[in-house]
């Protein structure tokens, strides 16, 4: 630890990366209230457990990627990013790692009452979770190396974690709770693609080759355009089974959405992405709110 740098605890808290943790909060939140609004008893202790899980989850994965990236370049001094633990020398790479692994181990812990509740489909859940967690940037097919993390993240931050909360509550998986999945999904999409497209340059010299690597830079913002976008006329599905708070309240988030995506298509990457991509992840805490209040409201 570099102690001249930062606190430990300071340095902790930045290499779990708190401005990406509402990724992990929100589905669980709108799976919460999708379970009232389908007229179900709600469970309150299934959706604690899941969220605290899914966190660490997430976490971990953070940790793991910090030192992983740093190993294969990817975090060099030059990068645009916020402070990262291993390129900072605020711990080592080994430490990183063990602290991932651990985060990990939490999330099974979290997990097993979870699997008591919903049996051999959450076993796989989780597991495949923690195994794409990992995989994410490491083992022998990273997922970010290879073009395949925006689709991780629809799959495991959307789909995955509504529809995981809404089976165990439910023992059942609704279209619904597909469709919110998507929406959740496809908005901690938009991070990960801003992010992505920030970090283009100095990943292409790695060989990282993220999605917008792959799509350069103009197809890169398109894409975020284009999943703002599916985000909100999801929105509709609601409206067809009558739901109209559920249609109408997140729309009270576009503005917002606009802004992220018009500052996007009209300036060049640089630091000041890291402002928007906090702007994105308000956008994805906020969407998800009015989301859930309202199902609740319908």
């Amino acid at each position: 630890m570099n102690a001249r740098s930062t606190s430990v605890v300071r340095a902790l808290w930045l290499t779990a990366r708190p401005k990406t943790l509402a990724a992990s909060i929100v589905p669980v939140l709108v799976a919460s209230a999708l379970v009232v609004a389908e007229g179900f008893p709600f469970v309150t202790w299934i959706s604690i457990f899941a969220g605290l899980s899914a966190m660490m989850i997430q976490v971990g994965t953070n940790y793991v990627n910090d030192a992983i990236d740093f190993l294969k370049g990817a975090d060099s001094e030059s990068r645009l990013g916020e402070a990262r633990a291993t390129q900072q020398g605020w711990f080592t790479t080994r430490g990183v790692l063990a602290l991932g692994i651990a985060f990990f181990a939490l999330a099974m812990a979290f997990g097993l009452p979870l699997v008591w509740e919903g049996g051999w489909p959450i076993v796989a859940i989780g597991l495949t979770s923690l195994l794409m967690g990992y995989s994410y940037t490491g083992g022998p097919f990273p997922l970010a190396y290879l073009g395949l993390g925006d689709l991780f993240v629809v799959i495991f931050f959307g789909l995955v974690a509504v529809g995981g909360v809404v089976f165990l509550q439910l023992k059942v998986l609704p279209v619904s709770a597909l469709v919110a999945g998507l929406q959740v999904g496809l908005l901690a999409t938009v991070l990960i693609a801003i992010n992505n497209l920030r970090d283009l340059d100095q990943d292409a010299l790695v060989h990282k080759k993220t999605l917008a690597v792959r799509l350069g830079p103009r197809l890169a913002r398109l894409e975020v355009l284009l999943l703002a976008l599916a985000t909100f006329a999801l929105g509709f599905y609601w409206l067809s089974r009558g739901w109209t708070y559920a249609f109408a309240l997140p729309i009270l988030a576009s503005p917002l959405a606009i802004r992220v995506v018009w500052t996007l298509m009209r300036t060049r990457a640089s630091r000041e992405y890291n402002q928007l991509l906090a702007q994105a992840a308000m956008l994805h805490m906020l969407f998800g709110v009015l989301l859930g209040i309202g199902l609740f409201l319908r």
